[in-house]
């Protein structure tokens, strides 16, 4: 592994520069650090330029880090000029399997011993990506959000064949680049949020295609609804405050049941003891020592918060 450690890191190559590895370039340049990029299409340069002059407004308004300059962007003619001097190299390539096998490998070829190299992949295992590349044990999965400068999450993990050492680092270095980290513990496709946002738009799809609800009342239900929890209490603890003063393990014997009603097309699991005690004992841990009393303001000021922030409090407009 590199003996840079992730606060000493100076220059990121960002391979790939459409909208994602575009806004990881603008994300970069907005901490700090010098980018060069790399994408094989001729009008590649042009158009990068364009999306990070159109997010640095945006990110202005969040805070630049001390010497931040769109000027620290450099385009290689390259994939090899990209990496050459390169402490951290993110890899955004099209969503191809084959593709991303064959230029990782390429990547790894070319990056400096020991540079941890990540992956944008929205899904693919890095346990699939990894197959052919002569050092595999530095590839893990950095996976965004769009867009990434905006976005703070990433989720981190490594494959069959990473290093635990270049999980650790590029966890530690996207948390030092200003991410929210979540490293996870072993692979699954898609992730975590993925496989959230997956379960709630293959329903939307089956209630538009069943004629149940449009598109406008599906986004409205979310923006108007769950969505201003969301911002700030993900979906376990707005569960456990439907349980009052009992919390979730009110919730789930009040409401278990209805797992097994025809709300969803999704299956839904066994609510047995084990799953059961998980759920109770995560909230608790994720509450950390907040009652529920707490958790109840908090929420209330949470949306009170949001609904001004979007311009819809007092009968505002957006």
């Amino acid at each position: 592994m590199t003996t840079t450690t992730p606060e000493e890191v100076r220059r990121v190559a960002c391979i790939g520069a459409g909208v994602i590895g575009g806004g990881w370039v603008a994300h970069f340049l907005a901490r700090g650090y010098d980018v060069t990029a790399w994408d094989p299409a001729p009008d590649a340069e042009s158009k990068l330029r364009r999306l990070v002059e159109a997010a640095w407004p945006a990110l202005t308004q969040l805070g630049l880090a001390d010497g931040a300059s769109q000027d620290r962007l450099t385009v290689t003619a390259t994939l090899e000029e990209a990496v050459a001097d390169a402490q951290f190299v993110q890899e955004s390539a099209p969503e191809k399997l084959e593709l991303k096998r064959d230029l990782l490998a390429e990547l790894d070829a070319a990056t400096p011993a020991g540079v941890v190299i990540a992956s944008s992949t929205s899904g693919y295992p890095m346990t699939d990506m990894q197959t052919t590349a002569a050092t595999p044990g530095r590839l893990v999965v950095g996976h965004p959000f769009n867009p990434p400068y905006l976005i703070p999450l990433v989720e981190v993990v490594g494959g069959e064949r990473t290093d635990a050492e270049a999980v650790a680092w590029a966890s530690r270095f996207y948390d030092v680049a200003g991410k929210s980290v979540i490293t996870m513990k072993s692979e699954v496709p898609g992730f975590i949020a993925n496989r959230l946002q997956e379960a709630l738009w293959r329903e939307a799809l089956h209630m538009v295609a069943n004629g149940e609800a449009t598109v406008q009342e599906i986004d409205d239900s979310i923006t108007e609804g769950p969505g201003l929890r969301w911002a700030f209490m993900g979906p376990m603890l707005t569960f456990a405050l439907a349980g009052g003063e009992g919390g979730m393990a009110h919730m789930l014997d009040h409401f278990g049941p209805s797992l097994k009603s025809p709300w969803t097309r999704l299956e839904a699991p066994e609510l047995d003891k084990k799953l059961y005690d998980a759920v109770v004992a995560g909230c608790d841990e994720e509450a950390d020592g907040r009652t529920i009393a707490d958790l109840v303001a908090e929420r209330d000021q949470g949306v009170i918060d949001v609904l001004r922030a979007t311009g819809r409090l007092n009968g505002g407009t957006k």
